[in-house]
């Protein structure tokens, strides 16, 4: 059931790719555990960020690549969220303004320096070296969002409202380019991952963002793609929100549901042992409990077949 595959995969190089005029996304193959997509925008005088990488040196090689593309300083680096494959890196940015909504902050001071956590030291996933990192939360945040300028180019930085991938995802939104970057409230070609947030309220941000008329959307992990990638994602939710009211109704653990299910077409998308961490957020959301997180890793890797989750970052 698992797509977590060997450690001798050939990822390939990260790619820079001006999705519209001035505005670059950075993705880094090939999207699964902890290797997440960035980007930026190339102002006549600054550089505006999205996002930093899980490790040093993939933070370093996004950061060369900018300075290919443009030799001005990067002056704005915004994190879509606090997980550690978009701020690990921070601490590169020593000369830009980090932005990020106010509970990015939070989570990031409670979570500790970079491949820290208790989360990074569970044992759930093969060995990465992190690199030499230090700890770089935002420190200008906002309740709601708030507007980047680049030059004349605006950005509208947007905070989704309510837990979905995380507890504090936001999106940035470029209206003059009909561009959206979506952290990972989107997956493209992987498999989508609630446990730190909701799946019930993922549902509903995601078809939320129907309402933004982006022809052009950058996700957290996978290639750029089109609107047409949030249906994905939706169909998705709803097949594994479906999965736990059976489990629920039926009184049968997560792991169990989620070694019977027939995962038919998402059987494609990598990182497939998702769904029992997916399932026990799901059963939180529709009891009203809360979720062991120790044991929904524990059940991600014995749905893996026992084995840690592979890690290439």
């Amino acid at each position: 059931m698992s797509s977590s595959l060997t450690e001798q995969r050939d990822l390939g190089a990260p790619a820079v790719r001006e999705v519209a005029d001035g505005v670059f996304a950075y993705i880094q193959p090939d999207g699964t555990w902890w290797i997440n997509n960035t980007g930026f925008l190339v102002g006549s005088t600054r550089v505006a960020a999205i996002d930093s990488c899980a490790t040093e040196a993939r933070t370093r090689a996004f950061r060369e690549a900018i300075s290919r593309v443009s030799p001005n300083p990067v002056r704005t680096l915004v994190n879509t969220h606090h997980h550690g494959d978009h701020t690990h890196g921070n601490a590169l940015f020593g000369e830009a303004v980090i932005v990020a909504h106010e509970r990015c902050r939070e989570e990031m001071l409670a979570e500790g320096r970079p491949g820290t956590s208790a989360l990074v030291r569970s044992g759930t996933w093969t060995d990465v070296h992190w690199g030499e990192l230090e700890l770089a939360p935002p420190f200008l945040t906002y309740a709601d969002g708030v507007t980047l300028h680049v030059d004349d180019l605006r950005c509208e930085i947007r905070h989704v409202g309510r837990p979905a991938h995380s507890s504090n995802d936001s999106v940035v939104w470029i209206p003059e380019r009909s561009t959206l970057f979506a952290g990972d409230l989107l997956f493209n070609g992987g498999t989508p991952f609630l446990l730190a947030g909701s799946v019930t309220g993922a549902r509903e941000v995601v078809a939320g963002l129907k309402d933004i008329p982006a022809t052009t959307i950058v996700p957290g992990h996978g290639d750029v793609c089109g609107p047409e990638v949030i249906d994905d994602v939706l169909a998705y939710l709803d097949f594994v929100l479906a999965l736990a009211e059976q489990g629920v109704a039926a009184g049968e653990a997560p792991l169990d549901v989620a070694r019977q299910a027939d995962l038919g077409r998402f059987g494609e998308l990598t990182d497939t042992e998702r769904l029992a961490g997916n399932l026990h957020r799901a059963y939180a959301d529709l009891t009203g409990g809360t979720v062991d997180v120790a044991a929904a890793l524990a059940d991600m890797v014995t749905l893996n077949g026992g084995k840690p989750l592979s890690c290439l970052a």
